[in-house]
């Protein structure tokens, strides 16, 4: 489908280009990387060492602090998936590499969250094959599909994402050894998460009233329901609702939800008294403008705001 421009009640077809060489999109997109994916740049060109032989084109921190690898490719290329695995792999030996990298561009007190490394490629389109690949390969990768109309809008889409818990690849394999596979699972997950960090939604509501778990499980099916690319990132202390960066961040207390939303409170008329301004104060999660949650009434009032961030990120 062509993209056109309205001008007087006109349309006119935007012809699509190219990049001349795939250092300018690198370079367009490293110096809006917290426009386009709110990461943090590390390192451009980051060389893996003379014994790997690589060079990550875009290496970079996400707003949840997970490791992030970004690579390019201007023409369709099964190279490009292959390249950022083989780079995804360095990565998982290297974590002292990465670590001591992040501290010398953003200091000592920047904690690495290991529980995702984000991969993303970047390409104009994908073959079929590539994306059947990606599904069997068992690892986070993104890809991304870009078209560049007359070197004057850029347009970015999610084509594909392929997404690998060891959480649900261990379920699979309880019921084999005669154990009580309910049992087995419990300690399994919970064994899993002390080694790698890996949380679940029901472990951020377990032991919480029914009326805490009503609206967790309210605000869960509203923003998942507002497209079918969001996706649920458990961490430790919230859960991140992201598409190429978050839009909302659940923290669930005791006595009631805390939403954390991309929006700059400032801007916002009249906010309800459920709401205040979190600019410049510690909180879990990502997003200044914050909304209170006691019971499903207020849940009616955060939509409007919920959809105003998915929004604001180009949802």
């Amino acid at each position: 489908m062509p993209l056109f421009e309205i001008t007087n009640e006109k349309l006119q077809i935007l012809e699509q280009s190219n990049f001349v060489l795939e250092k300018i999109m690198q370079s367009l997109i490293e110096n809006n990387l917290q426009t386009v994916f709110n990461c943090r740049l590390i390192k451009s060109e980051f060389a893996t060492g003379y014994q790997h032989s690589g060079r990550i084109d875009t290496l970079a921190l996400s707003e949840d602090n997970n490791p992030v690898i970004i690579e390019y490719k201007k023409v369709e290329s099964s190279e490009l998936i292959n390249q950022s695995l083989y780079y995804l792999a360095w990565m998982k030996d290297h974590q002292g590499d990465f670590e001591i990298a992040v501290q010398k561009v953003l200091g000592n007190s920047i904690e690495v969250d290991w529980s995702e490394i984000r991969v993303i490629c970047i390409a104009p389109n994908y073959k079929k094959y590539d994306l059947y690949a990606v599904q069997m390969m068992g690892a986070n990768i993104e890809l991304w599909s870009y078209h560049l109309f007359q070197n004057r809008f850029l347009y970015l889409e999610k084509e594909f994402q392929a997404s690998y818990s060891p959480l649900a690849s261990s379920e699979g394999q309880v019921e084999r050894n005669g154990k009580n596979p309910v049992m087995v699972a419990a300690g399994k997950k919970a064994a899993i998460t002390r080694a790698m960090g890996i949380y679940s939604f029901e472990q951020h509501i377990e032991g919480k009233s029914d009326e805490v778990k009503e609206i967790a499980y309210a605000v869960q099916e509203f923003i998942l329901g507002l497209d079918s690319d969001i996706q649920e990132v458990p961490k430790k202390n919230y859960i991140a609702y992201k598409i190429s960066q978050n839009i909302a961040c659940m923290e669930v207390q005791n006595q009631r939800i805390l939403i954390f939303l991309k929006l700059d409170p400032k801007k916002i008329d009249n906010p309800p008294k459920i709401s205040r301004d979190m600019t410049g104060k510690g909180h879990n999660g990502t997003g200044d403008f914050e909304i209170a949650l006691k019971n499903l009434v207020d849940i009616e009032i955060a939509k409007s705001y919920i959809e105003m961030a998915y929004q604001k990120i180009g949802g």
